[in-house]
């Protein structure tokens, strides 16, 4: 009686076994393409930040640091400007 039940149970096993040999087969492409997906867009991120890196360095080499200079002259420029203009006379008013 048990050899038949044994026999009947060997192919279901077999198609058990290739049906979860497939689902793992899916997974695993599914998290290739995903993964693959992923690094694409990090290489994009990369390169959108190397570009930046680049103008950052050509601004530095190609006269940055005179920038900061005329940015700093300006500063001054404006404090002496700051006293220029028309003196308010506070103290006297206008009579209507």
């Amino acid at each position: 009686m048990l050899i038949p039940i044994i026999a009947l149970m060997i192919p279901i096993i077999a198609i058990w076994t290739k049906h979860q040999q497939k689902l793992a087969q899916m997974n695993i492409n599914s998290t290739a393409q995903a993964t693959a997906e992923k690094a694409a867009q990090y290489a994009s991120r990369v390169h959108d930040l190397e570009d930046r890196v680049r103008v950052l360095e050509r601004i530095v080499t190609d006269k940055g640091y005179d920038v900061a200079t005329q940015i700093e002259a300006l500063r001054d420029q404006r404090r002496v400007d700051h006293g220029s203009g028309v003196p308010l006379e506070t103290g006297r008013r206008e009579n209507v």
